[in-house]
C-alpha cells in the first residue's frame, strides 16, 4: 500500500529534520574540534614569541576560513608596544615568491623563456663558458657564487648600490659548480632575475611587482623595502648580543637584498596572496604547477626546490613553502594544498628561526600533528660501524665518530653535533623535524654513504672513505699572560667582528651575533674549537703584539685587524 499524501509529507518532514540534526551535530563537532585546535596552536605560539621579547604577527587559514590571526610579543622594545597582526615585517627571502611569479609573468607574456640563457639578457655577463639558464636562476642551481657568502660583502651592508653594482660584487668570482649539475640556495641568482624583470619591462623591480602582483590582489600592505619612505604599520627588527641581550639589529641597506630579500608585508596580504595561487587570475595554474614543481639535475636527483617555492611530502601530503631571514627578522610561509592549509609567521627577531614554529602549527591545522620522534638504543658496536670519514665533494667531508653511547657529527667549518637514533641506520637531530640521516649499506651489508634529508632542497648523499677520523686536537696549555695578550676586538667587517676574552686561564671567542666559544691553544698563536670546526691563528707585530688574526674555517681564511 503507498502511505496517503498527508503521511508522506509527514515522513519527509521528519527525515529533512533528523537531517538538519546530523548537520547541526556535525557543524557543532567542527566548530568544537577547531577551537580545541587554536587553543593548542595559541599554547604553541604563546610560549614560542612570550610577552616582553620580539614577538611574531601569525595567521592560520584553512578552507578559506581565517582559524587564527594574532599578535605576540612585541612589536618595539623601546616604546612597549605590542605586535597587532596587521602590522608590516621585512619578509626576507619570501621575497623570491614574488619574484619568481614575476618573471612567470614575463614568460606568460611571451617576453621571456625560462630556458633562455643569461646572456640573452646580458651578453657581456662572464659565464666562464656555462650554459646559465633563466630556470638556473631561478631553482639557485647556475653554480654562481652567491653574494652573501663572500667576506667582500661584509663590510657594505650600510651602503646604497644601485643592480650594477650588486652584480659586481660576484660577476667574476669563479663558479662554484657547472649549472643544473648541484643545488646551492643562492642570491646573486635572483639579483639578476631582478635586473631581467627591469631590462624586460622598462621598470623598476619594485614598480613592476607593485604594478602586476601588489595592485591587482588588493595587497595595500605590501612595500619594497626603505629607511627613507613612510610604511605605515612598520616594526623594527632585533637580534641579540654577545652576552644574549637583546638589542637592536644591524643596518643594511635594503638596496641591497633587492629581488632576494627586500620586501615587506603583513600576514593579511600574505593570506591575499596564498589564495591568489589558487586561482587562474594572476598567473595561469600550469605556471603555478611550474612554479612548485622541483627541479632535477643533470643526475636525476630531485632538488626538492621549484621556482621562488621549495616542496616536499609531509605524511604523504604535499608541502610548499619558503622562509626568510634578514637583519632582525625571521619568516615563514607555508601552504598544504591538499588540506587547504596556510599558515604564516612574521616575527621581528632575527635569533630564531621561525619555520619549524610554522610547520607545527600547519600540522596541527591540517588535522596531522607532528609527532616527536623517539630515540631507540643502539649497541655501541653499531655505532662504531657508522664512524668513519664521509666524502661530499672534493673540499667537503663529515666526520661520524662514537663517544661512549653518542653517535656524533660535524661537518667540514661546521658545528658539532649529535645524532639519536631512530634504529641502527636511521638517526634525527631535532626530535620535532621530519629532517633525517640514513645511512646507507651495500648488499653485503657493509656502510657505503650517508644520506642528510631536510625538508628544504636536495638530499646531501657522502661517500664513505677509507680514511681515518682526524686526531682529536691535542691542547697545549699557556700561561695566563699569555692568553692576555690576545684579548681584544678583532675586525673581519665594521658590521662583525669577533671579541676574544680571558677568564683565568680559559681564552673564549664570540663573533657578533653569535654565542661564545671557549678556544683551546693548539700552539702560542694557533687555537681551535672544540663545538665547531675553526682555527683562530693570531698575528703578531715585531714587538710581539698582536695585529689580527685569521679565521680558517670551511675552507676558507677570513683576516681580522685588531681595533681593540
Amino acid at each position: 500500500m503507498n502511505p496517503s499524501r498527508p503521511q508522506a509529507r509527514r515522513a519527509l518532514s521528519a527525515f529533512a529534520a533528523a537531517l538538519l540534526l546530523l548537520s547541526f551535530q556535525a557543524a557543532a563537532l567542527a566548530a568544537t574540534r577547531d577551537e580545541q585546535v587554536v587553543r593548542a596552536m595559541d599554547e604553541l605560539l604563546s610560549k614560542a614569541y612570550p610577552p616582553g621579547e620580539p614577538g611574531a604577527a601569525v595567521i592560520v587559514v584553512k578552507d578559506g576560513k581565517t582559524l587564527l590571526r594574532k599578535g605576540y610579543g612585541m612589536a618595539d622594545m623601546e616604546l612597549g608596544v605590542k605586535v597587532e597582526p596587521d602590522m608590516v615585517f621585512r619578509l626576507g627571502s619570501i621575497t623570491k615568491q614574488f619574484t619568481a611569479a614575476a618573471i612567470l609573468i614575463l614568460a606568460e607574456q611571451g617576453k621571456l623563456s625560462l630556458s633562455d640563457e643569461l646572456t640573452k639578457f646580458f651578453p657581456e655577463y662572464p659565464t666562464k663558458g656555462q650554459k646559465i639558464t633563466v630556470e638556473h636562476l631561478l631553482t639557485h642551481t647556475s653554480g654562481i657564487k652567491s653574494y652573501t657568502s663572500l667576506p667582500t660583502w661584509l663590510p657594505l651592508w650600510r651602503k646604497d648600490m644601485t643592480v650594477a653594482e650588486l652584480i659586481d660584487l660576484f660577476r667574476n668570482e669563479p663558479m662554484d659548480f657547472a649549472p643544473g649539475e648541484q643545488w646551492a640556495y643562492n642570491n646573486s641568482g635572483y639579483i639578476l632575475l631582478g635586473a631581467i624583470i627591469e631590462k624586460l619591462s622598462g621598470q623598476t623591480y619594485e614598480q613592476f611587482v607593485r604594478k602586476h602582483i601588489f595592485e591587482p590582489l588588493g595587497m595595500k600592505h605590501s612595500f619594497y623595502g626603505s629607511a627613507r619612505r613612510l610604511i605605515p604599520r612598520r616594526v623594527p627588527g632585533y637580534t641579540k648580543n654577545r652576552e644574549g641581550a637583546i638589542e637592536n639589529a644591524e643596518y643594511i641597506s635594503m638596496t641591497q637584498p633587492y629581488a632576494a630579500g627586500s620586501l615587506l608585508s603583513n600576514i593579511d596580504d600574505l593570506a591575499l596572496w596564498d589564495a591568489a595561487l589558487y586561482g587562474d587570475g594572476l598567473l595561469k595554474k600550469a605556471s603555478v604547477e611550474r612554479a612548485f614543481t622541483p627541479f632535477v639535475l643533470k643526475d636525476g636527483t630531485s632538488t626538492g626546490y621549484g621556482l621562488g617555492w621549495a616542496k616536499w611530502d609531509y605524511e604523504g601530503r604535499p608541502v610548499v613553502e619558503h622562509g626568510g631571514g634578514i637583519h632582525g627578522f625571521s619568516t615563514s610561509a607555508i601552504r598544504m594544498p591538499e588540506d587547504r592549509v596556510f599558515v604564516a609567521i612574521l616575527t621581528n627577531r632575527d635569533f630564531q628561526t621561525s619555520d619549524e614554529v610554522a610547520l607545527r602549527v600547519a600540522a596541527l591545522a591540517a588535522g596531522r600533528p607532528i609527532r616527536p620522534a623517539v630515540a631507540v638504543t643502539v649497541a655501541p658496536a653499531d655505532l662504531d660501524r657508522l664512524s668513519g670519514v664521509y666524502r661530499i665533494n672534493e673540499r667537503d667531508t663529515f666526520n661520524v665518530r662514537r663517544e661512549g653511547s653518542r653517535l656524533l657529527v660535524q661537518r667540514s667549518g661546521g658545528e658539532l653535533k649529535e645524532l639519536f637514533p631512530l634504529s641502527a641506520t636511521e638517526f634525527f637531530q631535532d626530535s620535532e623535524s621530519p629532517d633525517r640521516v640514513t645511512f646507507l649499506k651495500d648488499g653485503a651489508g657493509k656502510v657505503t654513504a650517508m644520506k642528510m634529508a631536510r625538508r628544504f632542497g636536495p638530499p646531501t648523499v657522502a661517500t664513505r672513505t677509507d680514511a681515518p677520523l682526524p686526531k682529536a686536537k691535542e691542547e697545549v696549555k699557556l700561561a695566563a699572560e699569555v692568553l692576555e695578550r690576545y684579548v681584544g676586538v678583532y675586525e673581519v667587517a665594521p658590521t662583525f667582528s669577533i671579541t676574544v676574552t680571558r677568564r683565568g686561564e680559559r681564552l673564549f671567542a664570540q663573533a657578533t651575533s653569535q654565542p661564545e666559544f671557549e678556544i683551546f691553544a693548539e700552539s702560542e698563536k694557533t687555537f681551535f674549537l672544540k663545538v665547531v670546526d675553526a682555527q683562530l691563528e693570531f698575528q703578531t707585530g715585531a714587538d710581539g703584539k698582536p695585529t689580527g688574526l685569521i679565521l680558517h674555517q670551511g675552507g676558507r681564511d677570513v683576516p681580522a685587524k685588531k681595533v681593540k
